[in-house]
């Protein structure tokens, strides 16, 4: 991070340096676990539902931290704020006024991580790029991201999720965007907005209208598109539709689930092969291109640098092929309608001659749509159909009924009450050549129901293709 002095952080914060704390020591990183210090960390004591970080002051001190950013002095060199969480936004957006870079602001109810993972890609051809890790995205997420920013920081990416009116708009007063890009607006956490998707709208379009630069917008999503009206800087659209300026032709998707298509931009042609498994990436390789070709890339290398880019972020359309033949894709991050229905078709796409399974786990924070959004998805597995169905946990039981009640379905359904039983209703039944989808919501852990498939049934590893990534998310 751009350098500064414990009374740099302290004026920042409006902190008071307490336990011997040097003003002029230098900061160089700052975490909120104190695992990852390092010598000359600042340590934010974090105040959580089952552990205090102010707990964890001394051990930070100890593994070299320059002070703690505390509520309370903690018998450590520190800087006492009254609150941890609003110091550290603070802290962030005085880097934020410090930093040269063009930061960069993505939102949407789907793809935001893997868009962000490309962008950083895709960006890195024009400068160093820092982006956030995993899905840090709110409040806590955002500003650790904006403070990993150096001073040859050129583009800083930013995810950025909500859970209500009003939070993008908190992150946008912090991180000050000079791009925003919307993806989408799908029914994740649908439940947490009184007016259901279009209020989910008018959280998203807030981004749009922070951006100070330029505004990316979705042209083939009917929500998105007129948050144009919305922005006070220039837009720029991408998609499947003949009006985007930067979209798609000839897609095709091969049997690794892998989609080829033409990238079309600035009067270029450019052929495109994903390294990312499902026809809906192609969606969100448009919506880097579309930022970094307003950034300044050419639309050739924009093209090349998809063509290069491979999954960063874990769970996330992650595919393994176990020891004995069985191929994986977790995609047990996140869920929601939208993303159900492209990972089942990612799925089918896939299997060549093998047979297809789906293990699907409830669909969170969808409020008092969440019976019926489960119901449908099971209608939707047998309207695919999806060979075989294992629904995963109470709130998955409608998905079995509504499949297995299906007229004309010819697939197979079961029930288990949660992971264990998962994989062990899988370990007698998979074999080589199958291919099995993995997804649930975050909070329900089917992760585990991957890593157990992962392990062969003797313990051994799998090979996967991508990186661990972190959570520190909203939607």
């Amino acid at each position: 991070m751009i350098t500064l002095s414990l009374a740099d952080v302290a004026a920042a914060t409006a902190g008071r340096l307490a336990g011997g704390a040097d003003p002029a020591a230098p900061v160089t990183r700052v975490v909120i676990d104190s695992r990852h210090v390092v010598p000359g960390a600042l340590f934010v004591a974090l105040p959580g539902e089952r552990v205090d970080g102010h707990d964890f002051a001394a051990a930070a001190r100890e593994a070299g931290a320059a002070a703690v950013l505390a509520g309370r002095e903690t018998g450590v060199p520190a800087v006492v704020v009254a609150d941890p969480a609003a110091a550290l936004a603070a802290l962030a957006s005085r880097v934020r006024d410090l930093a040269p870079a063009t930061v960069v602001g993505v939102t949407g109810s789907a793809g935001k991580t893997t868009t962000k993972d490309l962008l950083a890609d895709l960006l890195a051809n024009l400068g160093p790029t820092v982006a956030a890790e995993g899905s840090f995205n709110n409040e806590i997420g955002l500003p650790l991201t904006m403070l990993r920013t150096e001073a040859d920081t050129r583009f800083v990416v930013l995810e950025m999720g909500a859970r209500g009116l009003g939070h993008i708009a908190a992150l946008c007063a912090l991180a000050r965007p000079h791009v925003g890009l919307v993806l989408n607006v799908g029914s994740a956490h649908v439940g947490e907005y009184a007016d259901g998707r279009r209020g989910i709208a008018v959280a998203k379009g807030e981004l749009a209208e922070a951006a100070g630069t330029l505004v990316v917008l979705n042209a083939d999503d009917p929500l998105v598109a007129p948050m144009a009206a919305r922005a006070r800087a220039a837009v720029v659209t991408f998609g499947t539709s003949a009006g985007a300026d930067v979209r798609a032709g000839r897609t095709e998707v091969d049997g690794t689930g892998r989609a080829a298509f033409d990238l079309l931009a600035g009067g270029e042609r450019h052929r495109v092969r994903l390294g990312l498994v499902g026809a809906h990436q192609v969606s969100n390789a448009l919506a880097a291109a579309a930022v970094a070709i307003g950034l300044g890339l050419a639309p050739a290398d924009a093209a090349a640098a998809l063509e290069r880019a491979r999954p960063r972020s874990r769970w996330r359309m992650e595919v393994t092929t176990t020891p004995d033949g069985v191929v994986v894709l977790n995609d047990a991050y996140n869920a929601n309608p939208e993303s159900m229905r492209a990972a089942l078709t990612a799925l089918l796409d896939i299997r060549g001659g093998g047979r297809a399974w789906a293990v699907l786990g409830p669909m969170g924070e969808l409020g008092a749509a969440a019976d019926e959004a489960h119901r449908a998805l099971g209608s939707l597995v047998a309207e695919l159909g999806v060979p075989r169905l294992v629904a995963v946990g109470p709130g998955a039981r409608g998905v079995h009924d509504a499949a297995d009640g299906t007229a004309g379905w010819q697939g197979e359904s079961a029930w288990v009450p949660g992971v264990e039983e998962a994989v062990a209703h899988l370990a007698g039944r998979v074999r080589s050549g199958d291919v099995v989808l993995v997804k649930a919501s975050r909070s329900f852990g089917l992760e585990r129901v991957a890593a157990g498939l992962a392990a062969g049934g003797a313990g051994r590893e799998g090979r996967r293709d991508g990186v661990p990534g972190a959570a520190i998310e909203g939607t």
